[in-house]
């Protein structure tokens, strides 16, 4: 496998990891996933979603030359964002893998 093909897997991997986070910051898409009354841990959850974005970003600019990356992280954070939208509404489960509960 060539570094530009494992930099763009993650590329992917942070942008969903990232986008999940964001949206485990939200109570209502906290509430659907963890259950339980308590409120996200609000601020690591918004930070670890903007490091997600930003490493994503990182990641696509080591694989391509600065004019394709940005088309291509772009396009990126797009399916990646759906993908979260489409987990919250079809398998909410699935997002405990960013944040699992501990108990």
């Amino acid at each position: 496998m060539s570094e530009s093909t494992s930099m763009l897997i993650a590329a992917t991997l942070a942008a969903l990891a990232g986008f999940a986070w964001l949206a485990l910051a939200m109570d209502e898409h906290w509430q659907r996933v963890q259950g339980g009354s308590a409120t996200p841990p609000r601020r690591p959850l918004r930070v670890l979603g903007a490091a997600g974005v930003v490493a994503s970003l990182a990641a696509c600019l080591r694989a391509d030359p600065p004019s394709m990356a940005v088309l291509v992280w772009l396009m990126l954070l797009a399916a990646a964002a759906l993908a979260v939208a489409f987990a919250l509404a079809w398998r909410p489960a699935l997002l405990r893998l960013a944040w699992p509960r501990w108990r």
